[in-house]
C-alpha cells in the first residue's frame, strides 16, 4: 500500500503550540513547576535524554575521558579568578549561602557560594593538583550533569532553561597541536552522536565578538528549528592557554623546562538535543522518535472480533514474545479504548512502529506494519517478523534522517543585499551571506538583519567569489546569519 506524510503544518504555523502542547501529550515534560525557568522531565523525555547521554559516555570514555563528578559549588573568588570568563558569565550565576532564621547571627554576612553555569573555575584549581609532570598528560574527563544559569530572556522549555543538562568535556594537553587534534576528535564524537539521531545541523566556527569567554575560538552544532530560529546544541571551544595561567595548571616538559597546558572544553545540552529530536522528526501528531532512543520501540494493537477475542488476543501474545527479547515493545491490551483510539494514542507519544493483529492475520500467520513516519502499512508473515521488524526501523531511521537534512537545506538561502536578508530573517530562513572577513561588516550584519552572525562553515571551507554583502570588497567566505534560541 502507499503511504503518506503526516502534516506538518501546525509546527511550522504555531510551532511554539505545538511544542508545548506535544511536551504533555507525548510525557516529554512538564512546564508548570511553580519557579520559572525550571521544569520537570517525563517518563519519555528522560528514557530519551539518558539513552542519548549512554551513547555520548561510551564514545566519550572509548577515547579515554575518565568519568567524573566535581561538586556543583565554586567559590565567588575562585569564580573571578579568570577576567573574561567571569564577565561573559556573572550576570547569569546563582549565588547561595545558609539560610538564616534569625537570632544573634542574623547580622553576619557568608561569602556567597556560586553554582556552576560551567565548570571551568571548578574543575581546574583541581587539574593544578593533579598535573605536574609531562606524563600526566594528556588528561581528559567528562561529567553529566546540570549547570545552572540565571536566564534573563525569555525561558522555553528544553530551548532556554536555567537548570541545564548536559555533557561536559575538559582536557589538557603538552601542545597546541595536540590539543587542535583533541579538538577534532571532540567535534567527531558529537558529530556521531547528532548524525544517529537523524538531526540535522550546521557546523559553524563563531565570530571572535561571540565566542565562549576566555577561548580562543569556539565551534557550534546549530540545529534548525521550524520557527526559523536556530538551536545551539553542541560547543567545542580551544581555550589555548587562557585558563592554565590563571589556574597555574603547569607541567615539566619532556625535554626540559616549564610550561602551561593547553586545553579544551566541550558540551552537549541533552535538553537542546531533545527537543531538537521533537522539533525536527515530529509532525501534527507528535513526536517521532529515532528508533535507538524511543522508550517504546514497538506497539502491538490486537483487533478483536466479537467472538474471536481470544483467538486474536492468544495470536497477539504470541508475536509480543516473538519480539519483546530484542526490542522494547509493549502489547496494548486495553479493553476500554477501541484500536482506533490507540492507535491515535501511541502515534501522538511517537512509538515508531505498530504492529497489528487481527482476525484475518491469525487465519494467514501474519501481521501488519504500520510507519510512524510515512503510515505505510504491509503485511508480513510471522516468520520473517524479526527480520522485517529490524528492516522497517533501520529505515525510519534513514528516512527520518534524510528529511531533517532536506529541511535544512530549505531554510538556507544565499542572500545578496541587506534588504533580501532582512525580508529572510522575518519569513524563518538562515541566510548565508558573503562575507569579507572583517568584524566590523559581520557586526553590521547582525544590526542590520536582526539576527545574529552564528558563523561560518567548520567542517568545510566555503569560499566566497561574491562581493562583500555590506562593504561591497572582495568576499573571503559565508556567513550564517539566523534568529537563535
Amino acid at each position: 500500500m502507499g503511504g503518506f506524510i503526516a502534516r506538518e503544518s501546525e509546527k511550522f504555523e504555531r510551532f511554539s503550540e505545538w511544542f508545548d502542547n506535544v511536551l504533555l501529550t507525548a510525557r516529554i515534560a512538564d512546564n508548570r513547576y511553580p519557579v520559572k525557568g525550571f521544569i520537570v522531565y517525563l517518563e519519555n523525555g528522560w528514557f530519551v535524554i539518558e539513552r542519548v547521554r549512554r551513547r555520548l559516555e561510551e564514545l566519550l570514555e572509548e577515547d579515554g575521558h575518565l568519568p567524573m563528578y566535581y561538586p556543583i559549588v565554586a567559590t565567588l573568588e575562585n569564580f573571578s579568578r579568570e577576567a573574561e570568563h567571569i564577565k561573559g558569565f556573572m550576570g547569569e550565576v546563582f549565588a547561595v549561602g545558609k539560610l538564616r532564621l534569625g537570632g544573634e547571627d542574623e547580622a553576619q554576612q557568608e561569602a556567597p557560594l556560586i553554582l556552576r553555569p560551567t565548570s571551568e573555575t571548578i574543575m581546574y584549581p583541581m587539574f593544578a593538583l593533579w598535573i605536574t609532570n609531562h606524563s600526566d598528560l594528556p588528561l581528559k574527563v567528562h561529567q553529566s550533569c546540570a549547570v545552572y544559569r540565571y536566564e534573563t530572556k525569555a525561558t522555553r522549555a528544553l530551548y532556554r532553561v536555567r537548570e541545564i543538562p548536559w555533557n561536559e568535556g575538559h582536557t589538557a594537553h603538552a601542545t597546541g597541536e595536540e590539543a587542535e587534534e583533541q579538538l577534532k576528535k571532540a567535534v567527531e564524537i558529537y558529530r556521531k552522536v547528532l548524525d544517529e539521531l537523524g538531526i540535522a545541523y550546521l557546523t559553524l566556527r563563531r565570530p571572535d565578538f561571540d565566542k565562549f569567554a576566555g577561548a580562543e575560538y569556539s565551534i557550534a552544532f546549530d540545529a534548525w528549528n521550524p520557527d526559523g530560529k536556530v538551536n545551539q546544541v553542541a560547543t567545542v571551544h580551544n581555550l589555548g592557554t587562557n585558563f592554565s595561567r590563571v589556574f597555574g595548571i603547569e607541567f615539566e616538559k619532556r625535554e626540559g623546562g616549564k610550561g602551561y597546558v593547553w586545553q579544551l572544553c566541550y558540551g552537549f545540552g541533552y535538553s537542546r538535543v531533545l527537543a531538537a529530536i521533537i522539533a525536527q522528526h515530529g509532525d501534527d501528531l507528535g513526536p517521532i522518535f529515532p528508533p535507538w532512543v524511543a522508550p517504546i520501540q514497538v506497539v502491538i494493537v490486537p483487533i478483536p472480533y466479537k467472538g474471536r477475542e481470544a483467538e486474536v488476543y492468544g495470536y497477539a501474545e504470541r508475536v509480543y514474545e516473538l519480539l519483546r527479547g530484542g526490542y522494547r515493545v509493549k502489547l496494548d491490551e486495553r479493553e476500554d479504548m477501541t484500536p482506533g483510539e490507540k492507535y491515535y494514542y501511541w502515534e501522538r507519544r511517537g512509538v515508531p512502529l505498530r504492529v497489528e493483529v487481527g482476525p484475518r492475520d491469525v487465519e494467514k500467520n501474519a501481521v501488519v506494519l504500520v510507519r510512524r513516519d510515512t503510515g505505510e502499512k504491509f503485511s508480513v508473515p510471522i516468520e520473517r517478523l524479526r527480520e522485517e521488524v529490524a528492516r522497517v526501523l533501520e529505515d525510519i531511521t534513514r528516512s527520518l534522517a534524510e528529511r531533517a537534512r532536506g529541511k535544512l537545506s530549505e531554510q538556507i538561502v544565499d542572500v545578496k543585499s541587506l534588504e533580501e536578508g532582512a525580508r529572510s530573517i522575518e519569513e524563518g530562513k538562515i541566510c548565508r551571506v558573503s562575507w569579507c572577513g572583517r568584524e566590523e561588516c559581520a557586526l553590521s550584519l547582525r544590526n542590520s538583519l536582526g539576527a545574529e552572525v552564528r558563523g561560518y562553515r567548520y567542517d568545510i571551507e566555503e569560499r566566497s567569489d561574491k562581493p562583500c554583502t555590506v562593504c561591497g570588497s572582495q568576499g573571503r567566505t559565508y556567513l550564517y546569519v539566523a534568529r537563535a534560541f
